[in-house]
């Protein structure tokens, strides 16, 4: 890609975090250290999402870490940083679910804690539904239902709506991210709140908890 040195300036003179990713460019390791402390516990919550492991999700934040350090001198303000740095992180996922897809391994692993806040999962809960069950839930509990749901997703479905919800991108940050159209991207949001829709409707309605039925190979599409 191409990319202007007025649009290169711009990215630099709005988004702070790509005028670290110039000093690491630039060999500064106090700003790589600083980018891996405001990002680490972001990639790591959409990783584990995307893979469904924790310690899984933990080695591939170091993989995308790796991959923006050795990248960094051919690095150019062509987006956001983080805009960058999800794009190289959906590639990593990406290759460990084919991985282990060729080893025909299945992991699924909730987890009752993790950087995740109330805020996006509440988010993610009022979009496929409407409304937030009639009880009361707690962090845990709600961490682990909307985590199944979001299992139950396709991978491309899973990864939009984790952009969307967690990182708050906009479609077109999203797109630029997973090489899509953002009126893709708005139509892939639109059919995973239906999907989640249809996947957390029992719970809400009978207290009946999602069940993950289908491996990522038969949705790899969805």
């Amino acid at each position: 890609m191409v990319v202007s040195e007025s649009s290169a300036r711009r990215y630099a003179l709005a988004d702070p975090d790509v005028r670290l990713m110039l000093e690491v460019r630039d060999d500064n390791a106090a700003a790589f250290e600083e980018l891996v402390l405001r990002y680490q516990g972001r990639l790591i919550t959409v990783l584990e999402h995307l893979v469904g492991s924790y310690d899984l999700a933990e080695d591939l934040a170091q993989e995308v870490f790796l991959r923006v350090f050795r990248a960094r001198k051919g690095y150019v303000a062509g987006a956001k940083f983080s805009t960058w740095l999800f794009t190289i992180a959906n590639n990593v996922a990406s290759n460990a679910l084919r991985s282990r897809s060729r080893r025909r391994e299945v992991t699924l692993q909730p987890r009752d804690s993790g950087p995740m806040g109330a805020r996006p999962l509440d988010a993610i809960l009022q979009a496929s539904s409407g409304q937030m069950p009639a009880r009361q839930l707690d962090k845990a509990e709600m961490r682990d239902i909307v985590r199944l749901a979001v299992a139950a997703l396709g991978e491309r479905q899973r990864l939009a709506v984790l952009l969307s919800k967690f990182e708050e991108m906009s479609y077109a940050d999203i797109a630029k991210t997973m090489g899509l159209t953002p009126q893709a991207v708005k139509s892939l949001l639109s059919r995973a709140r239906s999907n989640l829709r249809e996947v957390l409707e029992p719970y809400f309605q009978h207290g009946e908890r999602p069940a993950v039925e289908n491996s990522d190979d038969e949705k790899r599409n969805g």
